[in-house]
This record gives structure tokens, C-alpha cells and sequence, in this order.
């Protein structure tokens, strides 16, 4: 593991032993209890929690590091297959009978593989696949490089792989997030370590973004924050007025609270603040948010644990992240984050958290109304706060994945909830 991760990790696995260790044991914890909303928020909406059902998985066991993309109606599940120090990155899309049959991206030997900072793969509006993984780049452990490559035949065949970044440095680059860019065929943005010395491990972390065109033509590189959290994952989503991204930022006082960025008419607008939490944390807490949108309306879903406190988060726009309401507090007693956030077709969000509990945590959903109102709580596994799950939403299906087990044993499971849609 690369040294500004170790250190990083080191200090969130103190944090989320405090966590789980002090939260009560499972009684506590069943299945659609509901759950206590922001202080001034509604009361708990009354109904039943969504009903999980397990879909059968398209991976193999010895795969882990799960990511879902939507496009349209199109959703596809990525996820990576390790067989000693040979990695391959492989793809299935949903369909009426499940998922398709597995699709090789890319096979090598210089994968940067971790359970944080995954690789992904994508739709986009012209029918073409677009992919991205992260490669090992010199002796320096901390160096990084993005990989990108286009399919236009389905996933039978790959372009030769490029960098979206040039500046040639052996230093971090990754916590990547694709999206369809206005105007063009591939938005990009990235977390970038080229101010960065590997030596001290001083210096600053930028988010920089991207485009391509249909030709694979790259249009130009841009700062979109100067100063961010430097390990913690990025979230795109399309509104009705452009590109929106969430991560997290960090100040000149290391807080660590959540911003978004708006792709509008070609520039990145200035980012807001989701929430003030005031987070002071001298190391990343590995712990990105999620976002999602649906038109005007932008849900951001994100963990802070201010005062040894983890909880679970989501805020609401409606005016495409312009401004944000206040935060609503998801989970039901404390949790170690990892969220997800799904926008529906009647205004609501479907969020996805790791509620803290003992002996296992738990990887659980709800619904969650804009005015506060929170549905009872749905369990769909026992999971570990070191890994992501994922949830997607596309027709009338919420879809979730995550990694069962550990090494080889390890698989990616799928689940699914069947939800009205208009």
C-alpha cells in the first residue's frame, strides 16, 4: 500500500475500531427498525422496508472491487478478478433475463488494485463503452497513473489505453469519476498528486477534469479545486442544467467537509459547501460522497464522524445544486459510511450506508423523503466498513452490489429491489 495511504488507513481503521466497538450489539439493529431523523427534520415516515431480492451474480468467486454506472436505461456492473499478482477488470450489463455474459476490458500485471479507489465502466450517449483502471507508475509507491479506453463494438475491442493526465510526474493520480460530458462523448475527473513531493508527502491534492470527443480527441485539461481531500472518492451525476461532482474538500484548516462542482456552458462553477460539518481531520478518511440526480433535483449522500460520531448523511437541492437544504441524518444508530444514493422518479432518494453494529456490520438502504420523512430500513448484507457497496437505479429496479469475503474467497454479490416508477 502506497505511504499517504497507509498512514490514512491506519488512522480509519483506529476510527471505525472505536466505532463498531462501541456501537450496541444486533438486537438493537433489526431489520426495518426505523430510524431517528435530523434534529428538526419530520418524523419517520410508517411503512415497511423494501424488500430485497438476491439476483444472481455475473462474477466468479476471487472478484471484488464492484462499481455500477447507469446511462439512460443502460446499468452496468464492473468488478476485478485477482489471480496473484495478474489482474483482470471485467463487465457484465443488466437485462430482462439478469446480467450479461462477462466481458473482458483488460488484463495485466501492474494493476493498482485497492477497495477504495476501483475502476469503472460506462455507457455513454453515442452507444460506445468507455473504461478507466488505475496502474502502479515507477519504483515510487505512492505513483499512480489513470488508464483509459473506448470500446465502439459492445466490449469486443479495446483502444490502446492513454492518460488523461500529462504532467508526466510519478505521484497520485486516480479517484476517478466518468461521466457524459455536454457537447462532447467522455467527461473526466480525477484526483491529482503533481503538486505533490513523495518525499515529505507535502504539498496539495487537485480535482482537474477532462473531455473527450466521439473521435477520442482530448479537449483540454482544467482546475476544478486546487485543494481537496486526497484520498477520498469523487461522484458525478447529469442534471437538467449540466454535470454536477461531489467530493470532498479540505481547507487550509483541514476541514474536511463535502462541495460540488457545476459543469456550466463549458466552465466549472465555483463549489458549494453541502453542509458545513466542520470535520477537522489531518488524515483522509477514505469515506467519499455519493450523488445523484434527477433533473433539477440532486440528492449528496456522505459520512462525517465530528467528535468520534459516525453518521450517514443526505442533503437535497432542487435547484441543480445550487443550494442544498439541510443535512438528514439516514442511519439508525451509528455508522462507518461507505454511501450510495439513488434519485427516484417521485422525488425521493434511495440511500445506501455500512450501519454500524456488532458482530458484524450491516450494508443497508431506505428511502428517504426531501421533507425528512425516513422509511424503515431494509437489510440486504453483513458487511465490513472497509469496502464499498454499490447501488444504481435504472426502470424500476434499485440494484445493488458489493464484495463477499475476503482474497480468494472474495465475490461479487448483486441484489435488487423492485420499485414503481411513472
Amino acid at each position: 500500500m502506497r505511504p499517504r495511504l497507509r498512514l490514512c488507513t491506519a488512522f480509519i481503521a483506529i476510527l471505525f475500531l472505536y466505532l463498531t466497538t462501541s456501537a450496541p450489539a444486533n438486537p438493537q439493529y433489526s431489520q426495518g427498525a426505523p430510524s431517528t431523523a435530523a434534529p428538526g427534520a419530520a418524523a419517520p415516515a410508517p411503512g415497511a422496508a423494501l424488500t430485497v431480492e438476491p439476483l444472481m451474480s455475473p462474477a466468479k468467486p476471487g472478484s471484488s472491487e464492484p462499481q455500477i454506472t447507469v446511462q439512460g436505461n443502460r446499468m452496468i456492473l464492473s468488478w476485478l478478478e485477482v489471480a496473484g499478482e495478474h489482474t483482470t477488470l471485467k463487465f457484465a450489463e443488466r437485462n430482462d433475463k439478469g446480467w450479461s455474459a462477462p466481458v473482458t476490458v483488460f488484463s495485466g500485471d501492474n494493476f493498482f488494485v485497492n477497495s477504495f479507489d476501483v475502476p469503472s465502466v460506462r455507457a455513454l450517449a453515442d452507444g460506445s463503452l468507455a473504461a478507466h483502471w488505475l496502474e502502479m507508475n515507477g519504483d515510487n509507491e505512492d505513483a499512480s497513473q489513470v488508464r483509459l479506453s473506448w470500446s465502439r463494438d459492445g466490449g469486443r475491442t479495446w483502444t490502446k489505453p492513454v492518460n488523461p493526465h500529462h504532467d508526466g510526474t510519478q505521484t497520485e493520480h486516480g479517484f476517478v469519476s466518468l461521466f457524459q460530458a455536454p457537447n462532447a462523448s467522455l467527461g473526466i475527473v480525477w484526483i491529482d498528486g503533481r503538486l505533490t513531493d513523495p518525499k515529505t508527502e507535502k504539498g496539495d491534492m487537485s480535482l482537474r477534469a477532462t473531455a473527450y470527443d466521439g473521435s477520442g480527441k482530448q479537449l483540454g485539461e482544467t482546475i476544478v479545486n486546487p485543494r481537496v481531500c486526497e484520498c477520498c472518492s469523487t461522484a458525478s451525476a447529469p442534471t437538467s442544467e449540466g454535470v454536477i461532482i461531489a467530493y470532498r474538500g479540505r481547507d487550509a484548516n483541514d476541514i474536511r467537509d463535502i462541495w460540488v462542482s457545476r459543469l456550466v456552458g463549458g466552465h466549472w462553477a465555483p463549489p458549494v459547501d453541502v453542509h458545513h460539518d466542520g470535520w477537522q481531520l489531518e488524515a483522509c478518511p477514505i469515506n467519499g460522497p455519493a450523488i445523484s440526480a434527477l433533473n433539477n433535483d440532486v440528492a449528496v449522500a456522505w459520512f462525517n464522524a465530528k467528535n468520534n460520531q459516525g453518521h450517514a448523511w443526505v442533503a437535497f437541492s432542487h435547484d441543480a445544486g445550487k443550494s442544498f437544504g439541510p443535512p438528514l441524518k439516514v442511519d439508525d444508530v451509528g455508522s462507518l459510511g461507505r454511501l450510495g444514493v439513488a434519485m427516484l422518479q417521485d422525488g425521493t432518494a434511495a440511500v445506501s450506508w455500512i450501519e454500524t453494529a456488532r458482530p458484524r456490520s450491516q450494508f443497508r438502504v431506505r428511502i428517504v423523503n426531501p421533507s425528512g420523512q425516513l422509511a424503515q430500513a431494509a437489510i440486504i448484507a453483513n458487511a465490513s466498513g472497509e469496502r464499498y457497496p454499490r447501488i444504481a437505479h435504472a426502470g424500476n429496479e434499485l440494484v445493488f452490489a458489493w464484495s463477499d469475503g475476503e482474497g480468494k474467497s472474495s465475490q461479487v454479490q448483486t441484489a435488487r429491489v423492485k420499485i414503481g416508477g411513472k
